[in-house]
């Protein structure tokens, strides 16, 4: 049935409510608009990490399945729902009156209780705020609820609330990280798990007073505890051999995969579910309570933009980098277009002071405008700092570092440069100070987790950057505030958080930018430039207030302090400070697409189009320009007037697409010279700062940088907290609408709607993609599925509930995910991040290929040495693999990607899927053909008016798959490469 109007998800049995003490009441929710599309409807009878209650009297439970709540008899039958689709609800506990359910739910942007009538009315707001309160468990006289929060500001810690006054208490000491409480028979003590020097079980008095007590403590993870009505302890014990329940130290669930969820006890009896099924379990007798739940999707239906790689017209460059003012606020320099540029703040055409193919970032002005320092690496290598004289164009390299120096600022006196060095994996990097004379470098910290970029302080005393901080080691995401250090390397640093309750946007060009006087800070909040008052310590003095109301990103400071620079989508704009008046600032830079001419014949020995499951032999592919026009049998009487490529000895495939990274500048032009040795033609990066993905795309458009296509997002939209540098903390609905304007703006090819964005706000975020013409992914499966998200990344990943609604423990997923998958036809992007190890103890040789002395010291030690990650991975890889292999099976197309800079991986990655079950044909369509439907690309086979992506292989990868490694050269947009080109190019070419 195709939808084209309004189709309401009302919620069950909602009746109007009178507003109690302390429970807010929630309205019925208003009707929603599915995206245009095909609805599918479907059952299903297994459930992957659900939880359950039973009612007290026994007669019916209830069940979390994909983020509701949904009641059946206890002996099984077909589950109802009892709330709508947008409240993430989870963990849902019967009351002991058998009057309320309580759960956790994600519906506002931060996790809540809410309690709820078993007939899906009444459904109230129990807590509130900006703290993550999950996990309700009910006292025995059904008055309070216990919890798990992260309220503190430093830890999970458990937590009472009294339903009728509202009044809240901590209970659990707060030593580290206190989840999953359950009360006592009595209600005097409250049991809960505990994570820290190790895993624990523990108790202490529902008053919060007295000493805890350890109930169990060993080498395993323990979650859940739940008192028996004789006093026994039931819980779920996790360790490599698996998930089980255990009643008292002993197992008791076999080999099933038991949910880290609290079980509940029923007499003697023991319900819990594993195996994506409900059970109970009573002594050595264990049966299935069988369910049937249905769930819907829709498969979206729009006009799908499509990239032009055709037209010679002029095109506006977009992508403008870390535009900075000058001193004397006459003069800006950015990056773009793979180059440095300068332009008068009176705008015009650009002077490009640097042309080449090294990868340029980060300009800084010295405080007299004689200089600018930036990030490149010209001459060869990996990026360092360089210098350039602004009047006489000479340049010098300042630092020889084994990490890769970004975001330089000079010192007020411009004898100290400050930067961050990365050296590890997504931006982990130290602050350190170089000496401009000497070229001395003093590290200020230890490596940071992607810190923003420094500035000074009037003084030279200080240096401050943007960190998130976190809430608790459970969660990984916090808000961005302000650290400052002290310039000479001594003393602690300081935070600061100048907006209560809020942070910096992003790490990744929102601030804070000191300014040069020392008394204010410039940054970016709710998508608004904002200033306020600071001590000459940074020490905030004022909240912030806004001087503009429309979407703005990277402010820089004129010297004397009266005027800033910052970026408003595709503008860039100048506001005085005092006035308040803004004016534009008219950029004139262009490029036209590169295309060859002229007419090439690739003579290969054999050939795999991707479209047929069959090895050619003896092909010639007929390019013009950047299209193949013909693949016929060979002929070497056609060859006047072409180019003839020598390929008799190789197979030529499809050029391989890389599905899932995110580039960085860290990695240098070699990182994209790295790609296409690999055989890699397109890269789609799914997130990264505002304007990085944007001018990688223009750059290798361009003909600047020697790479693979770019389909480019910009950040990773996130809600209120946040994680990775290249991603946006949106802070409401109104600061979401800027966003998405910025988006339209700057012609992102994808939109990624992350971990902490509330289903609701998703479905906006689809909406406008769709307007736009391109896809919107996540991690997420249920709504997503039925708000329109077009595709899924990884098979697990992080998610905001603390375990996966896509995989169980091992990795292990059932039913429902795999019809979620299959129903929606979505892409899936698995990222199978243990790949790596296994493939090279398959293939040691290819731990010594010369292509990854193109990387990153760090990087390199991924393929020479042992991943981590990998390693961390390794045990869900059995789950994760069949997974790939169910969804495959299902219908959804999967679309090979791996979420690193490391081109190795995507070679393991589609390996895996042959030990998965794929054939090795399936496996490289995953790879080619089902990655450019993805993309709405004109290319991923070898066919007849596509794309000239072509990659030569010294072996047939239907016969083994491992020969996709073997690249001997490669063709991207009807332009060839040798692996010896790309291994030397010259960055000053």
């Amino acid at each position: 049935m195709a939808l084209t109007g309004r189709w309401a998800l009302a919620l069950a049995g909602t009746a109007a409510l009178m507003t109690g003490t302390a429970l807010a009441q929630v309205p019925p929710p208003s009707p929603v608009e599915l995206p245009a599309g095909e609805h599918v409807t479907f059952d299903v009878n297994e459930g992957t990490s659900m939880a359950l209650s039973l009612s007290p009297d026994g007669r019916r439970m209830v069940i979390d399945l994909q983020g509701s709540l949904w009641i059946l008899p206890v002996g099984g039958g077909r589950a109802r729902r009892i709330t709508d689709y947008f409240n993430d609800a989870r963990l849902p506990v019967w009351s002991p009156d058998g009057t309320t359910i309580a759960f956790s739910g994600y519906r506002d942007g931060t996790w809540d209780l809410y309690t709820i009538k078993p007939d899906g009315s009444d459904l109230r707001h129990v807590t509130q705020g900006a703290a993550d309160d999950r996990e309700p468990a009910w006292s025995p006289d059904s008055r309070s609820l216990a919890f798990s929060s992260d309220r503190n500001g430093s830890t999970y810690t458990i937590w009472t609330v009294d339903l009728a006054s509202g009044t809240l208490r901590q209970v659990s000491p707060g030593l580290g990280e206190d989840r999953m409480p359950s009360w006592s028979a009595d209600g005097t003590e409250i049991a809960y798990s505990s994570q820290r020097a190790t895993s624990s079980l523990k108790a202490v008095a529902s008053t919060g007073e007295g000493e805890e007590r350890v109930l169990r403590e060993g080498a395993v993870r323990y979650d859940a505890p739940v008192w028996g009505p004789d006093g026994q302890l039931a819980y779920v014990a996790y360790d490599p051999a698996g998930s089980r329940l255990e009643v008292d130290g002993v197992p008791v669930s076999g080999s099933e995969n038991v949910f880290p969820f609290r079980p509940v006890w029923r007499g003697e009896a023991l319900f819990y579910t594993s195996d994506g099924l409900i059970r109970r379990r009573q002594g050595s007798r264990m049966r299935t309570v069988p369910f049937t739940a249905r769930l819907e999707v829709v498969r979206p239906q729009y006009q799908r933009a499509a990239r032009d790689w055709d037209s010679t017209a002029p095109q506006q460059a977009l992508g403008i980098l870390k535009p900075t003012l000058s001193p004397d606020g006459q003069s800006i320099a950015f990056v773009a277009l793979g180059d440095l540029y300068t332009v008068p703040v009176t705008g015009g055409r650009p002077t490009n002071l640097t042309t080449d193919h090294a990868m340029d970032a980060d300009p800084a002005w010295s405080p007299d405008g004689k200089w600018i320092a930036w990030s490149s690496d010209h001459g060869g290598g990996l990026p360092q700092l360089w210098l350039r004289n602004v009047a006489s164009g000479e340049t010098r390299r300042l630092t020889n570092l084994t990490t890769q120096p970004l975001g330089a600022a000079w010192s007020p006196d411009g004898k100290r440069i400050a930067f961050i060095d990365v050296d590890g994996r997504w931006g982990v990097a130290g602050l350190q100070v170089v000496d401009v004379a000497t070229g001395a470098v003093t590290r200020l910290s230890a490596s940071l987790p992607q810190p923003g970029e420094p500035s000074w302080s009037a003084d030279g005393q200080h240096v401050a950057i943007s960190l998130s901080r976190t809430l608790s080691r459970s969660f990984r995401e916090g808000t961005n505030q302000v650290v400052v250090f002290r310039a000479d390397g001594t003393g602690e640093p300081v935070w600061h958080e100048p907006q209560p309750g809020t942070g910096i946007d992003t790490r990744g060009g929102g601030g804070p930018a000191w300014s040069p006087d020392g008394t204010r800070m410039a940054a970016i909040y709710e998508g608004l430039l904002k200033v306020w008052w600071v001590g000459p310590d940074g020490t905030p003095q004022s909240v912030p207030r806004a001087l503009n109301d429309e979407i703005s990103h990277y402010p820089t400071w004129s010297g004397d302090g009266r005027t800033i620079l910052y970026q408003n989508a595709e503008k860039l704009k100048l506001i005085d400070v005092e006035t308040g008046a803004i004016r534009d600032v008219p950029l004139d830079l262009s490029y036209t697409l590169a295309r060859p001419a002229g007419r090439t014949i690739i003579r290969t020995g054999a050939l795999v189009d991707s479209v047929t499951d069959a090895t050619q032999a003896n092909k010639d592919i007929v390019i013009e320009g950047n299209r193949i026009v013909a693949i016929r049998d060979r002929d070497p009487s056609q060859d006047a007037g072409a180019t003839v490529i020598d390929a008799s000895t190789l197979t030529a495939i499809p050029g391989l697409i890389e599905h899932h990274s995110h580039a960085q500048k860290d990695f240098g032009a070699a990182g994209h010279r790295a790609w296409l040795a690999y055989g890699i033609t397109t890269v789609r990066d799914p997130g990264n700062q505002v304007y990085s993905g944007i001018e990688d795309r223009e750059a290798q458009m361009a003909g600047v940088r020697i790479g693979p296509r770019i389909y480019a997002n910009g950040p990773l939209l996130e809600w209120q907290r946040v994680f990775y540098k290249m991603g946006v903390a949106v802070a409401n609905p109104p600061h979401l609408e800027r966003e998405l304007d910025r988006a339209r703006r700057l012609r992102f090819d994808v939109l990624k709607s992350y971990v902490r964005m509330p289903d609701l706000q998703q479905r906006r975020i689809v909406e406008a993609a769709h307007a736009m013409g391109v896809p919107v992914t996540g991690h997420e499966i249920f709504p997503a599925a039925l708000n329109g998200v077009d595709a899924t990344e990884h098979t697990g990943a992080t998610s905001r509930r603390g375990y996966s609604p896509k995989q169980g423990p091992q990795g292990r997923s059932y039913q429902d995910v795999i019809q979620l998958f299959g129903r929606s036809g979505r892409t899936m992007t698995p990222t199978m991040f243990g790949s790596l190890g296994p493939y090279l103890q398959k293939h040691p040789e290819y731990r010594s290929d010369p292509r990854a002395k193109l990387y990153p010291q760090w990087a390199q030690a991924t393929v020479t040495g042992d991943d981590p990650m990998a390693a961390l991975i390794g045990p869900l890889m059995a789950g994760s693999m069949q997974l790939v292999k169910d969804a495959h099976d299902a219908g959804a197309l999967i679309a090979a990607g791996t979420d690193t800079l490391i081109a190795t991986n995507l070679h393991s990655e589609i390996a895996t899927y042959v030990d998965a079950g794929l054939t090795p044909f399936q496996a490289l369509q995953t790879v080619t053909v089902n990655a450019a439907k993805s993309l709405n690309l004109d290319a991923g086979t070898l066919e007849p008016g596509k794309l000239a992506d072509i990659v030569l292989l010294d072996g047939d990868p239907r016969s083994d798959i491992a020969n996709t490694f073997k690249v001997r050269q490669v063709m991207v947009n009807g332009v060839l490469y040798t692996g010896e080109q790309l291994l030397t190019e010259d960055s000053d070419d």
